[in-house]
């Protein structure tokens, strides 16, 4: 580890490891990455690692697709393996105002230039996911680029692949504090001093700790996040394809396969926060009980949505912690008044979204402006009035509970 970079990232989650790549890509080799533990730790190595295209925002819509392109070009070059699943992917909705929706969203995805979608029947999604249960379904959305990769084996093809051009990286090397100086920032570590030109905080669910060493209350909290992994299923071993990546939106659930079994995860409206001042330091590889009786009524209704999951056991739970901000989108860009600090925090769809921040925080600090509109990520939409505690927790937790909830214009919640 040299004394200086031009560049240190602070966080070797997804997120990080991309932000090195992209500088590296750019041309910016004299650049690190500091992780605490060990490569994942937090919660890239528990993400179920779905990706899919659908989102609300058509800016922030195209930079997952963008993420989703880049995954096997990040395969190849570090000769990792990510683990990629192609399965396709079904987004499905159960009332007339998401199905006006849905279909509103598909023509947005038309006019920016994302064209592998297409409108589904209810019958013709119960072909292609066969253990779904169409009840209740109007139509669907079908996208080819949506799948699922090994969360794990991601992380380090970022970070093999920013490795072979020119960055660093190092792992149990832990951040004490910062200093700002005259010419950057002084990274104060347990395993020895760095001055630095720019500092990126990607420190997930540490975010809020590296903002304070900065002197910067960032509006984000974790919180928990279910998902089941199944016993394997008669059915699937039954069909010769893997069944698609599918979101319910009115059952809160969103499924993908799992070897012979699948994987539910759910969005519950009885939300929980947790370390809502930082993730203790030695925290990293751990994950809580799981909760099912505040789940009960979305369980309820995956298992209706998906009814073999009735006949099988559940082989594994899984009760993470992922970092959110009031509104669900990355915090991302120069911290005003803060020259040469820069946030990637809050990406709770790290794996999906992960490419698009990481290549636009690099452009933004090597040429002074992305070239996507990342209007819906500026880590400056947020001001003083959003460093209260209450604020915080009351607007994440209302983005949790809503996450797939329908939203109107203008609506006041």
């Amino acid at each position: 580890m040299k004394s200086h970079y031009r560049v240190v990232v602070i966080g070797g989650g997804v997120v990080g490891s991309s932000v090195l790549y992209h500088l590296a890509k750019l041309g910016w080799t004299d650049v690190c990455m500091l992780e605490r533990s060990v490569l994942t730790a937090g919660s890239s190595w528990h993400a179920a690692g779905g990706i899919h295209a659908l989102n609300a925002d058509p800016n922030i819509a195209a930079l997952q697709a963008y993420t989703i392109d880049l995954l096997s070009e990040i395969e190849q070059e570090s000769g990792h393996n990510i683990g990629l699943h192609m399965t396709g992917g079904l987004t499905m909705a159960g009332t007339p105002d998401r199905w006006e929706w849905l279909q509103s969203a598909y023509r947005v995805f038309q006019s920016i230039g994302i064209s592998d979608c297409r409108l589904v029947t209810p019958e013709e999604a119960g072909e292609l996911n066969p253990i779904m249960s169409t009840d209740g379904l109007l139509g669907g959305m079908w996208a080819d680029r949506e799948g699922y990769i090994d969360t794990t084996g991601t992380v380090h093809a970022y970070a093999i692949a920013a490795r072979k051009r020119g960055a660093e990286y190092f792992e149990h090397t832990k951040v004490d504090s910062l200093e700002q100086t005259k010419d950057g920032w002084r990274v104060n570590t347990d395993k020895g001093t760095i001055t630095c030109e720019h500092v990126v905080n990607a420190g997930g669910l540490w975010a809020k700790q590296l903002g304070r060493m900065a002197g910067i209350e960032l509006p984000v909290s974790p919180l928990k996040h279910h998902y089941l992994v199944s016993d394997s299923i008669p059915k699937l071993e039954e069909i010769d394809f893997e069944v698609p990546m599918t979101v319910d939106l009115e059952g809160f659930t969103y499924l993908r396969q799992d070897q012979n079994g699948v994987l539910l995860g759910i969005y519950e409206i009885d939300h929980e926060h947790w370390a809502m001042d930082g993730a203790p330091w030695d925290y990293g590889m751990e994950l809580f009980q799981e909760q099912t009786d505040r789940i009960e009524n979305e369980l309820i209704m995956g298992f209706e949505r998906y009814p073999v999951l009735q006949e099988v056991g559940v082989k594994t739970w899984v009760n993470g912690a992922f970092t959110f901000s009031p509104d669900g989108n990355p915090l991302v860009g120069p911290v005003p008044g803060k020259p040469g600090y820069w946030c990637a925090c809050a990406v709770m769809a790290g794996f999906l979204q992960g490419g698009g921040v990481g290549k636009s925080l690099a452009e933004w600090i090597i040429h002074g402006e992305p070239e996507a509109d990342v209007y819906g990520m500026d880590v400056a939409r947020y001001g003083k009035f959003a460093e209260n505690k209450q604020y915080i927790k009351e607007t994440t937790g209302q983005f949790y509970s809503r996450r797939f909830v329908m939203t109107y214009p203008n609506e006041q919640l």
